[in-house]
């Protein structure tokens, strides 16, 4: 099952969404901003990415204002880290398919259409708090 982060307008029309990929994907993201920007100890520094249950609700607009931060410091962080090998055979099949040779750890997350997965949640982000609209998590 994948995960898809979007938002709707107030007519109920999808503005913009994010396939993430398996919710392991997600998880394996969030695990990896425990360890390199938390220090192994999870939601010090980026609660909002990683308190929220992966599989139900939204962020808030409000809460998309501190996302934007801790995608920041992710990104910042991310950058200072060599890359990993690719965890899943869609990953190395987009890879291959888009020619993506990570050079970081943050290069390592990409989306289903091998787009930067940090800046394409950022992008959602920066749209909820434009329209004041959550992110909805399917």
């Amino acid at each position: 099952m994948g995960l898809y982060l979007c938002i709707f307008d107030t007519s109920g029309d999808e503005v913009e969404g994010v396939e993430v990929g398996s919710y392991a994907d997600f998880n394996f993201f969030r695990d990896a901003v425990v360890a390199t920007v938390e220090n192994g100890a999870a939601g010090t520094v980026c609660p909002t990415l990683y308190n929220h249950a992966d599989n139900d609700g939204e962020w808030t607009s409000d809460e998309s204002k501190r996302l934007l931060k801790e995608l920041g410091e992710i990104a910042a962080a991310m950058s200072n880290y060599p890359p990993v090998e690719l965890n899943a055979d869609w990953k190395k099949q987009v890879a291959k398919t888009f020619g993506l040779n990570p050079k970081t750890l943050g290069e390592c997350f990409f989306d289903v259409d091998g787009e930067p997965l940090i800046e394409r949640i950022r992008q959602l982000a920066q749209l909820s708090v434009d329209s004041g609209q959550p992110i909805l998590f399917q």
